[in-house]
């Protein structure tokens, strides 16, 4: 379920400090040679009280991170471990990034300021702990239309460009720098309880479920240990997640054990790229050779993922609730689909074997046609197909008598649905975006498709 902004009193936090010194390592921001913002958020700075900073009062916080008032007053770079395309790797944690804040929205959630590119750690390894601009701007239109397509992501909360000159393998070099702060709700990963188990430490592991519990996520039923109440909620979170980005037509590329937020949040963009086509074997990143994390398979990645936080847990119970709670994924996935195709249609599913027999019906149309997924939900939004003309032959006269089944919700009254063409994100866009950028320092694509996300996202809770 994606959360609406709604303006807000500030009312800062600082929870994590109740888990201890183990949890992550004081750390400074990197002092950069020039902060020029370049984008703030400002739906959801009103949501966190935040929405009357001036523009230097924003640079001052989120770009040379003087802290906060009355939450943490030194950022923290956690700790976590994590299996990288399924090797488990103890050498990393905030490599590049920190807590620099925590806070609550209109609704009482607990939410994180967290940094990518802030400098240096005693988790970068041998990286220089910065992000290249064009990794921020990417990580704009990433959460913008995951979060009009009613992903449950975090927000690209401000982007400030620094001044410094990077070399990258994956990029034109030098290039140019930038320090990105995104709103999360949360930055306990799978990895950070891998972390905790590996090192035996059963006294932080029940310290860190009841963090979870009591902060994020709901508190434990009467009579459930609290491990196995955290493992159904993990469970249920991430395959709701993994049914979301199918519905997208988005591809993480990194699902990774320490990029799964407990939550079931979706973060950290890194190599992502939205299928024109329903493809199973589409990959977002180039060095995904063997495919593991391709859209198709991206709820296998992520079921996987969330068996690795059984493992870890099993530090403090038995493996036999922890593997039953697991086996509750596949179901829990398929119901997510539904719920998640359908809202995408403007339609109410039906029975659950004639809803996913509908979506079946789909795909393959969709696939068989080569119609692309967005199109193929903006033109059949509410059962009745624009450009009738473009759906003929038996494929789509099949789809046409299930469709029939399905009631229409909402209305198509918002201008968007009267438009030629639906809003996308597929790569040409991306880099036509990013070219104006880095060739003439033009902002203005960026900013017309920053709007043109939003209104689509009205135009879906119509």
């Amino acid at each position: 379920m994606t959360i609406q902004p709604q303006a807000s009193k500030y009312h800062p936090e600082s929870k994590i400090l109740a888990l201890g010194e183990n949890i992550g390592d004081p750390v400074e921001a990197a002092d950069f040679p020039k902060t020029v913002l370049r984008f703030r958020n400002d739906r959801w700075a009103e949501a966190v009280g935040l929405g009357h900073l001036t523009d230097e009062q924003w640079i001052t916080h989120f770009g040379r991170f003087q802290p906060l008032e009355e939450t943490l007053q030194q950022p923290l770079a956690l700790r976590y471990h994590g299996h990288q395309f399924r090797v488990y790797n103890p050498d990393i944690g905030d490599g590049r990034g920190f807590l620099f804040a925590q806070l609550r929205d209109s609704g009482g959630r607990l939410l994180d300021l967290g940094t990518k590119g802030s400098g240096q750690t005693p988790y970068s390894r041998f990286g220089d702990g910065r992000l290249t601009l064009k990794g921020g701007v990417r990580e704009i239109l990433a959460t913008e239309m995951l979060e009009a397509l009613g992903v449950n992501t975090s927000k690209t909360f401000s982007l400030i460009e620094t001044g410094e000159d990077l070399v990258r393998g994956d990029e034109p070099s030098p290039t140019r720098s930038s320090v990105l702060v995104r709103l999360n709700h949360s930055h306990i990963r799978i990895g950070t309880f891998q972390r905790i188990a590996l090192e035996q430490n059963k006294e932080l592991m029940v310290r860190l479920i009841d963090y979870c519990l009591e902060n994020l996520l709901q508190p434990a039923p009467e009579g459930l240990p609290p491990p196995i109440a955290l493992m159904r909620q993990a469970v249920n979170n991430t395959a709701d997640l993994a049914a979301s980005y199918m519905v997208a037509g988005f591809v993480h590329g990194v699902l990774n054990s320490d990029n799964i937020n407990i939550t079931g949040e979706s973060f950290d963009y890194g190599p992502w790229r939205f299928t024109p086509l329903w493809e199973s074997g589409f990959t977002a990143a180039y060095f995904d050779q063997t495919g593991l994390y391709a859209f198709g398979r991206q709820a296998e990645a992520i079921h996987w993922d969330v068996a690795q936080l059984a493992v870890s847990l099993r530090l403090l119970c038995d493996s036999q609730p922890l593997i039953a709670e697991l086996e509750r994924f596949p179901d829990l996935y398929q119901n997510a689909l539904i719920a998640h195709f359908f809202r995408r249609l403007g339609l109410a599913p039906g029975e659950r074997d004639s809803s996913l027999q509908f979506i079946e019906t789909s795909v393959q149309a969709m696939a068989a046609s080569k119609t692309q997924i967005d199109r193929f939900f903006f033109d059949w939004r509410h059962g009745k197909p624009q450009r009738a003309d473009s759906y003929a032959g038996d494929t789509w006269d099949k789809l046409r008598a299930e469709i029939n089944a399905f009631a229409p919700t909402g209305t198509r009254d918002h201008a968007y649905w009267t438009d030629e063409a639906p809003c996308s994100m597929h790569i040409e866009e991306v880099e036509a975006i990013w070219s104006a950028i880095a060739e003439r320092d033009d902002w203005a694509p960026l900013r017309h498709k920053v709007a043109a996300i939003r209104r689509m996202g009205a135009a879906h809770k119509s």
